[in-house]
């Protein structure tokens, strides 16, 4: 429902008597008091509606935010499924390490808290309105439980990136002491969170199907909601942390708990009911109509709000999600900036469900797992639907999910109308799709550009547009937090296969073998999050939950050899794995630092460790 209406009272051209006349002689509408806005039905959908326009672009990998605007995305480009052939990014300044209190500019905790404040007075005012035609009382019920989930989930934002935070239940005066405002403990964070959901979905639909309402949530979104922030509060970041056992606030109130396993049964028990209560609604994992399986999962990100999605932001508009991976080979494409690693293009599984590589020798050639069937050397002797003869056989007999996420060299690109294309993607300098030889335009750093989340009918030039969703939450997301929650609690279990070999059957792999340990499960289960998963937000998020950051983000990111000329698409050495950046992470960096200026309105709130 990002047909969101923001309000806006832009007045005066010209300052004269006749003008200032005018001003003055203003219609009734024009001066707004709360009581006229909750006593009018339109007016109160229209600041419902107020408070949605807030939310993350998450959909933005590349565009800076603006101030005074939502957010974009830096973490699928800080975390190590991508680079971005872009330096003027926030992300960039993350993974160098160079950000401070001071300096960073995304304002996640502005923006959530103006967000929560007006969702506060929403909650304060609705009941001012009388049912009517327009706003019947069961419209009414959904409004206040939308106006709940929002609440939740802009706490949910800023706890996920800075930890504890104020929680902000009601509108704070603005003769209130600020000073009083302090950061709460994570655990009472994610019970307030809870807490909400539920009171949400108490009031919300069990799914959304009237097209204009599209974007609005459901009693899904809220148990997904819901299972997600229990997921991550049983994790190691929050439940038990050593690091943070010493984090108090200023009246000596610890701020992270001491562990509690429990909390890991707790998270799989949401899980399970956000499942059960989705599928009761007729929610259900995509399949095309042909049940392809490179299909099934492509399509479940560019089929506008099909039966996998819970809660979506709706920004038909954006469409740069597609304009910034667009190889340079097609008419009017100037931006590829969204160029996945070869980290993550490494980690996708080979057709027979197999892992191809099992680790990098100290000059990072492969160690590759002779029974995948994987090999690096060779030309692919026949074509597919997905590349060309000539290809290279390390993205040859590659998993479905790879050919749905990754555009690479000797890949068949948009070869059916509206725009048709019979040539082989060329990433080397000089290739079509590659650096220019004499120009230092932008190109993929990588060799890669990102194929997934893309819709494939966006043409560049000449323009066409299909409209755009980002997906929030989906039940592919909620059968694997179940996996891991239940396999943390109880170890691998029936339920943990069933649900992990749902989501790899979707896409034609084969099941997990039988007799894995609780270790070795675990491993499966982060893996099948890096694949399912990725470039939607969740990588980044997982790494420092587990506390693996450390381990994955401070390291050299690689690509290939694409800043040398010269290569064909058989030269070997532009598959050479090559050094991109050098990533670096620290141990404060798993938390965001509270900006300063915000800790110098209110002395009380303490800042992150390390900051």
């Amino acid at each position: 429902m990002k047909s969101i209406i923001t309000l806006v009272l832009i007045t005066l051209l010209l300052i004269t008597p006749s003008c200032m006349k005018d001003y003055l002689n203003k219609t009734p509408d024009e001066d707004l008091t709360v009581d006229k806005v909750f006593t009018n039905p339109a007016f109160a959908e229209q600041y419902l509606a107020n408070i949605y326009w807030h939310l993350p672009k998450e959909i933005a990998f590349v565009d800076n935010p603006g101030a005074g605007n939502p957010p974009n995305n830096p973490f699928t480009a800080a975390s190590d499924e991508m680079e971005l052939s872009y330096e003027n990014n926030f992300a960039q300044v993350m993974n160098t390490g160079n950000w401070n209190p001071t300096t960073y500019t995304q304002d996640i905790w502005s923006q959530c808290y103006i967000a929560i404040r007006k969702a506060n007075i929403f909650l304060e005012n609705i009941d001012k309105l009388q049912p009517s035609e327009l706003a019947t009382a069961e419209r009414i019920s959904h409004w206040k439980g939308e106006a709940l989930f929002l609440r939740a989930f802009y706490h949910f934002c800023l706890i996920r990136v800075y930890g504890p935070a104020p929680i902000v239940d009601k509108t704070i005066p603005l003769d209130n002491d600020f000073k009083a405002t302090r950061r709460q403990p994570i655990d009472k964070c994610v019970d307030f969170i809870v807490s909400e959901c539920d009171k949400a979905a108490a009031l919300l639909q069990p799914r959304i199907t009237a097209e204009n309402d599209y974007g609005r949530p459901s009693k899904a979104a809220a148990a997904a909601l819901k299972a997600r922030v229990l997921l991550y509060m049983a994790s190691p970041l929050w439940n038990g942390n050593p690091e943070y056992a010493a984090l108090k606030d200023k009246e000596g109130m610890r701020l992270f708990p001491d562990a509690q396993p429990a909390r890991w049964q707790t998270a799989a028990t949401a899980a399970k009911a956000c499942i059960d209560l989705a599928e009761s609604a007729g929610f259900k994992l995509y399949k095309s109509a042909t049940n392809d399986p490179v299909k099934n999962y492509q399509e479940v990100f560019y089929v506008n709000f099909n039966d996998e999605v819970f809660f979506t932001s709706n920004d038909p508009g954006y469409n740069n999600i597609d304009a910034y991976s667009e190889p340079r080979g097609m008419p009017g494409a100037f931006w590829p900036l969204q160029t996945p690693s070869q980290d993550i293009v490494d980690d996708y599984e080979m057709a027979n469900g197999l892992r191809p590589i099992l680790g990098y020798n100290a000059d990072m050639t492969p160690i590759i797992n002779p029974a995948s069937g994987y090999s690096e050397n060779a030309q692919a002797a026949t074509a597919t639907n997905y590349y060309y003869a000539g290809t290279r056989t390390m993205y040859v007999d590659r998993e479905p999910r790879f050919y749905a996420s990754i555009n690479f060299t000797g890949a068949k690109y948009k070869t059916t109308p509206p725009q048709s294309r019979t040539t082989p993607l060329q990433f080397w300098k000089g290739g079509l799709d590659g650096r220019p030889v004499a120009s230092g335009e932008n190109f993929s750093r990588t060799g890669y550009l990102l194929k997934k989340l893309t819709q494939p009918a966006f043409v560049m030039q000449p323009k066409a547009d299909p409209p755009r969703v980002w997906i929030f939450f989906r039940l592919g997301e909620q059968y694997l937090n179940y996996a891991e929650a239940l396999n943390e609690a109880q170890g691998p279990v029936a339920d943990v296969y069933k649900y992990l070999n749902l989501i790899r059957e979707r896409s034609g792999l084969p099941g997990l073998p039988s007799g894995l340990s609780q270790g070795d499960m675990r491993e499966r289960i982060r893996h099948e999050r890096r694949i399912e998963l990725a470039f939607e937000t969740h990588r980044y998020f997982d790494t420092h939950r587990w506390l693996t950051a450390e381990g994955i983000d401070n390291k050299n990111i690689y690509g290939l050899d694409v800043l040398t000329s010269g290569y064909t698409i058989a030269s070997d050495a532009f598959y050479k794995r090559t050094a991109i950046e050098k990533r670096v992470f620290q141990k404060k960096h798993y938390l965001w630092p509270i900006q300063q200026r915000e800790i110098e309105k209110n002395p009380n709130l303490v800042q992150n460790p390390g900051w």
